[in-house]
């Protein structure tokens, strides 16, 4: 199965009430055999009334500090949301809604094939890498899981509401740099 095959599945989707208040459905972007992939909470409004991932004031934050370390949604990651759908409000996606909507990340997982995996925020850390996960404590620290290197990092949301946090953002982007020369990886 291909990306888009799993992206036209995807949209067929009612298995949680989240279906019900999207505008657009928000599978994911970027490169589709990327070996640097990001993981986000959920959508926001500017990304249900887009369908893409990380498009508002957050995502152009993303966006310089990818361009930083010489990373792009257009040439070398794919970024996709623990949930395809806008949670009323911003809330974050409840445990219940994750847990349903997990098997489409698996499955973008399998597809994509990543050799690191940034989570980007709380919630995708929590999930993926371990649920007492503390993004200020553990922030740009690698974990290997299932043999691909997963590293949680400050949700740029969270820095526009904290900008002290800005340099330490920063300080793990050039962690993903330097992860990635290690590997070998070429981006």
């Amino acid at each position: 199965m291909t990306l888009d095959e799993l992206e036209i599945k995807c949209r067929e989707c009612t298995k949680c009430g989240l279906c019900e208040g999207r505008t657009n459905l928000v599978f994911g972007e970027g490169k589709k055999d990327a070996d640097i992939m990001l993981i986000g909470e959920g959508p926001g409004e500017n990304e249900d009334l887009q369908g893409r991932p990380f498009v508002g004031r957050s995502g152009q934050l993303l966006d310089k500090f990818l361009a930083s370390v010489d990373l792009s949604r257009e040439k070398n990651v794919y970024i996709a949301n623990m949930v395809k759908c806008r949670p009323p409000k911003n809330r974050d996606p409840k445990p219940e809604e994750q847990d349903v909507c997990i098997n489409w990340l698996r499955e973008q997982f399998k597809i994509i094939r990543p050799k690191i995996i940034i989570c980007v925020g709380r919630i995708s850390a929590q999930r993926l890498i371990d649920k007492d996960f503390r993004v200020t404590k553990e922030h740009g620290v690698f974990y290997e899981r299932n043999g691909v290197l997963m590293m949680g990092t400050y949700h740029p949301a969270a820095i526009l509401r904290n900008p002290n946090n800005k340099e330490l953002a920063f300080a793990d982007w050039l962690a993903v740099r330097d992860k990635i020369n290690e590997l070998g990886i070429i981006i």
